[in-house]
């Protein structure tokens, strides 16, 4: 089974080579082309859940990936879940499994009159 990569992992890939704004949750601001060269700074590292938000250039809007998604919101494309007829059949399939054993756990038991 392969998996994927998020949206935000993809955005990154996107907007290499473009000038991207990094705000940290300190205030603190960067500011720089996402290309791998060295300017002021030799080594820029962020950590990922210190990031407040990303300004991304706007022509990313119109990326390939987005239209992706789009279809897959619309429905146009398989999407990676459990489709409902499966999930009904396991479903009923746990349910069922507990018919005709003893009582289990937390179960009171039949009163005999």
């Amino acid at each position: 089974m392969s998996r994927s990569l998020g949206i935000p992992v993809k955005l990154l890939h996107e907007a290499s080579g473009h000038i991207v704004t990094v705000e940290l949750k300190s205030g603190e601001l960067y500011r720089g082309g996402m290309d791998g060269k060295v300017s002021q700074l030799e080594h820029v590292f962020i950590r990922g859940s210190k990031v407040r938000f990303m300004v991304i250039p706007d022509m990313l809007k119109n990326a390939p990936m987005f239209k992706r998604l789009d279809a897959r919101i619309k429905g146009k494309s398989a999407s990676l879940g459990v489709g409902r007829g499966r999930s009904v059949a396991m479903r009923s399939k746990a349910q069922a499994a507990g018919r005709g054993a003893p009582p289990g756990r937390g179960v009171v038991p039949p009163v005999r009159r």
